[in-house]
């Protein structure tokens, strides 16, 4: 993938399934994993610009996935997605500023559709929809 590629890890199908009809109508070609070997075996092919990141998942957690992230030179924005408290959650993001990762924000659960379509249009460089609401 090249351009706008968004690649979402998280072991709830409704979930991946939901960033990724998003992701496609803000333009992003998407690739989606339920698990942490299955992200591992695709990341490099996919190469993908933002990560949708769940932080609490089965065999794996999100620190780890950093870890792994940062070892593999990740240049992508990471958006952490998590049901966490928020102390569980910033601790995880300021791990990933300090590995060098481009952390681009939280997401809680349960999604919510503006938030999630307004961060992925940011990212992509167009307008996000309140913007373009008051234009």
């Amino acid at each position: 993938m090249s351009g706008n590629s968004l690649f979402v890890i998280d072991d709830e199908p409704a979930i991946c399934a939901l960033i990724q009809r998003v992701g496609e109508g803000c333009g992003y070609a998407v690739a989606v994993a339920s698990d942490p070997a299955l992200f591992k075996q695709q990341f490099h092919a996919v190469s993908p610009s933002v990560i949708c990141l769940d932080l609490a998942m089965p065999g794996s957690d999100g620190i780890e996935m950093l870890r792994y992230l940062a070892a593999q030179g990740c240049t992508a924005r990471v958006l952490v997605i998590s049901g966490y408290n928020s102390a569980m959650v910033q601790m995880a993001v300021r791990l990933g500023e300090a590995l060098g990762l481009e952390m681009a924000g939280v997401l809680a659960k349960p999604i919510h559709l503006a938030e999630l379509r307004n961060l992925l249009l940011q990212f992509s460089g167009q307008p996000r929809s309140d913007q373009t609401a008051a234009a």
